[in-house]
């Protein structure tokens, strides 16, 4: 099966037992993921989440319009002379 094929047919369940493992770094049975386990689940949810989820519930959604006009715009400087 190619990996594409694999992604499209993934079910939710096994998507949130990926991004569970992930989040906690370990599986269900209590071992820990490697560091290449790590990096190939994430990038199966990112795939799956691209495919079968609405932007906003995606895995690093960043909602930009959200904070627009908030204190954590950056302040732009202004320089005054130093006389």
């Amino acid at each position: 099966m190619e990996y594409q094929q694999l992604i499209e047919t993934m079910s939710a369940d096994t998507y949130r037992s990926l991004k569970q493992a992930v989040e906690l770094g370990k599986w269900q049975d209590g071992k820990a993921l490697t560091r290449e386990q790590r990096e190939n689940t994430l990038q199966a949810i990112i795939a799956w989440g691209k495919i079968h989820l609405p932007e906003t519930d995606r895995v690093g959604y960043i909602d930009k319009g959200h904070k627009e006009g908030d204190s954590c715009d950056p302040t732009t400087l202004t320089w005054k002379d130093q006389k």
